[in-house]
């Protein structure tokens, strides 16, 4: 599509949102940026981002959703914040208006291939990871989505011979139309975003439409030791990683190797003993990661080196201080049950976990049952706290308090650790009902411990 002069409604005045705003504006499009927040309950930071993006030329729409005016647009660019099945996103398509995504407007400009990163957990972890062993073997490279850079930022800076690497949501794939990565990546499928999505068939058929378009010269990269994703279909290579299961044609462990099985050849990429990263969930995203640049033609010894060097990512079992013998960790990023249950089997000491936060319709029985052996005590807050504190009293875990704010979730847990142990933050829950995002809320976890006094 040609952007100039064509009138363009963005919703939501978020990341995406704004850079979604810049790019049509540099475009030559004529850009209302609309949200249902009034310019003055906006917090600082995007009042201000709104206000300079007015004075480039773009016209506010604010406390209202955009109904009556959607159909005199020429394309409505939405957040992945907002259902898809909004009343004013149905007048617009039942209108001919195409209703796009942030991720769909970037790609729709992008001059490069484009390896797409999406399932459950371990997305950001893996989408950096692949990032740096693109980058390292091409510094054109860009890493963007939903890993907090939006894609629209990076367009300006691609050229055809680089590659972007995309982490995209289950939200962000509700509005791709023509989006087709040269290698997608699907990690892992587990209970999540119900709230939103309503039912598992439709939340595993969102992660699998990242392969949708693609064609037999495409690749699309699946974990074998998950049997939604192992189930997938799409036109592109099938390429599956486990971590259990020996592959005639794929990657997997062997020991502790990390032995490629691919396009004619049998080669031993890495020793997972090398890796700065731990736990199994790193290892398959490790295995997710290497096939994945595989597929981008890396070489064995310069995907080998990057991964080596490789380290966590921030917000995912983070660590953050040791103080009296007492270790912490941040693993905010741990927004749903799997992810958090991941973390525990991560860690190798005695955990005080704090727990809690927005109610996405999670079922806590898996995650409190393997408290046992490892979780000494539980410190949940938010709005899901009730729920988490009967559950822990169904399956007999009694060792639980109660907090109304992270600061003192984190005094708490330091009063219950003893030298030896480990306070992780890894809440099992969404931030919003406290936060605005999960990077606010494991950013001010790390201020609160950085400030316990010594």
């Amino acid at each position: 599509m040609d952007f100039a002069k064509k009138k363009v409604i963005v919703c939501g005045m978020a990341k995406s949102g704004f850079a979604s705003a810049e790019l049509l504006i540099r475009l030559g499009a004529r850009v209302t940026l609309q949200d249902i927040k009034e310019l003055e309950k906006l917090d600082a930071a995007s009042a201000s981002i709104a206000s300079a993006l007015e004075r480039k030329g773009a016209a506010l729409y604010l406390g209202r959703n955009p109904d009556e005016i959607v159909r005199e647009y020429d394309l409505v660019v939405v957040s992945p914040g907002l259902p898809a099945d909004l009343p004013f996103m149905e007048k617009a398509r039942a209108a001919g208006v195409p209703v796009w995504g942030e991720i769909e407007l970037a790609y729709s400009l992008c001059p490069c291939p484009v390896i797409a990163i999406t399932g459950t957990n371990g997305k950001t972890t893996t989408t950096a990871l692949t990032g740096a062993i693109l980058k390292s073997h091409n510094p054109k490279t860009e890493i963007a989505g939903n890993i907090g850079v939006p894609f629209a930022e990076k367009t300006a800076d691609l050229t055809a011979d680089a590659w972007a690497v995309v982490e995209v949501s289950s939200f962000q794939l509700e509005t791709v139309q023509t989006f087709r990565p040269k290698v997608s990546v699907v990690l892992n499928v587990t209970p999540d975003h119900l709230d939103r999505h309503k039912t598992m068939e439709r939340y595993v058929a969102l992660k699998e439409s990242v392969g949708r378009l693609q064609g037999p010269e495409d690749y699309m990269v699946l974990n074998f030791d998950d049997l939604y994703c192992r189930e997938m279909r799409t036109k592109a290579k099938r390429i599956f990683f486990s971590r259990v299961h020996p592959l005639e044609e794929g990657f997997f462990l062997d020991g502790n190797i990390i032995r490629a099985h691919f396009e004619g050849k049998d080669e031993a990429v890495l020793d997972i003993h090398d890796m700065r990263i731990f736990g199994h969930h790193n290892i398959e995203n490790t295995l997710a990661a290497v096939a994945a640049a595989a597929c981008a033609q890396v070489p064995a010894d310069v995907i080998r080196r990057a991964a080596t060097n490789f380290q966590a990512v921030e917000h995912r079992i983070e660590f953050v201080r040791a103080l009296n013998g007492v270790r912490f960790y941040n693993d905010s990023k741990a927004t749903n049950t799997d992810a958090a249950i991941k973390a525990i089997e991560a860690m190798r000491e005695p955990i005080v976990l704090i727990g809690g936060g927005y109610d996405k319709h999670s079922d806590f029985g898996d995650w409190v049952k393997m408290f046992q052996g490892k979780v000494k005590h539980l410190v949940v807050m938010g709005e899901v706290a009730e729920k988490i504190m009967e559950t822990c009293k169904a399956y007999g875990f009694e060792r639980v308090d109660q907090v109304h704010s992270l600061k003192n979730a984190v005094e708490l847990a330091y009063s219950k650790a003893e030298a030896g142990d480990c306070v992780l933050l890894s809440p099992a829950c969404a931030s919003w009902d406290m936060f605005d995002n999960y990077e606010q809320r494991g950013n001010l976890f790390k201020e609160f411990v950085r400030d316990l006094p010594s």
